[in-house]
């Protein structure tokens, strides 16, 4: 064996070994997601990663995250008008007025918010409603690991005059835009406008600090459904 080869499998093998590993554990915890509408209607469903895509009654749209993505969430965009560039607007959840998002959009909007592979490889997943709400979901595990979490109540037509908006309801920060409503401050606690929420969709975020009813836990490698109008 030349000495080249030696300082090859000495040196290089076991970083490329390592590199095969880590690109095969990636891969075995990515994590798929379904996103169904089933309302009535068109929504553009929006995806931070993963872009946008218009969804008539009855399509779906599916698409994979890599494992130790955080921060991502799925909503959907309501009234929207795009050319053919994929540029416009829509009364809710608009995205910078683009099809394909690459920021968070403009509340209100019903937030479907996940994390993955985290603490002990746990997925974090969520329904939040601290952006508000415009369209009832379901976001639920594929393989069962846990129960799905639902908002379907009637928030729009039940929403305070204060909250009101075009095609939805918004959070209170959005409008009042003080600490109480807004948590700025990393502290605050549950007012009368967070409450209508939770009574309405218990298991959903309700405001900033609403941790202990409203994270979900799934092993990482959980394959995902979202859907509009459950």
């Amino acid at each position: 064996m030349g000495t080249s080869t030696l300082l090859f499998n000495m040196i290089f093998l076991p970083i490329l070994l390592f590199t095969v590993f880590s690109s095969l554990t990636n891969i075995a915890n990515a994590a798929t997601f379904d996103i169904q509408n089933k309302c009535p209607y068109i929504v553009w469903a929006a995806a931070v990663p993963g872009g946008g895509q218009q969804l008539n009654p009855g399509q779906s749209w599916r698409i994979d995250v890599r494992a130790g993505t955080t921060q991502a969430r799925i909503w959907g965009r309501t009234n929207c008008n795009f050319d053919g560039s994929g540029r416009g607007r829509c009364q809710t959840g608009d995205c910078n007025g683009l099809l394909q998002c690459n920021a968070y959009g403009v509340p209100p909007n019903t937030l479907a918010e996940f994390a993955l592979n985290q603490f002990q490889n746990l997925d974090f997943i969520d329904i939040s409603l601290v952006d508000g709400f415009n369209i009832p979901m379901d976001f639920s595990p594929t393989g069962g690991c846990a129960r799905g979490i639902r908002c379907t109540a009637d928030i729009n037509g039940q929403c305070p005059n204060e909250l009101r908006a075009p095609g939805g309801c918004n959070n209170p920060c959005t409008v009042l835009k003080t600490n109480e409503y807004c948590c700025n401050s990393g502290s605050c606690g549950p007012t009368n406008f967070s409450r209508f929420f939770k009574e309405r969709c218990p298991d959903a975020y309700s405001y900033p600090k609403d941790d202990p009813t409203s994270t979900f836990t799934c092993p990482g490698g959980t394959n995902y459904r979202v859907v509009f109008c459950p």
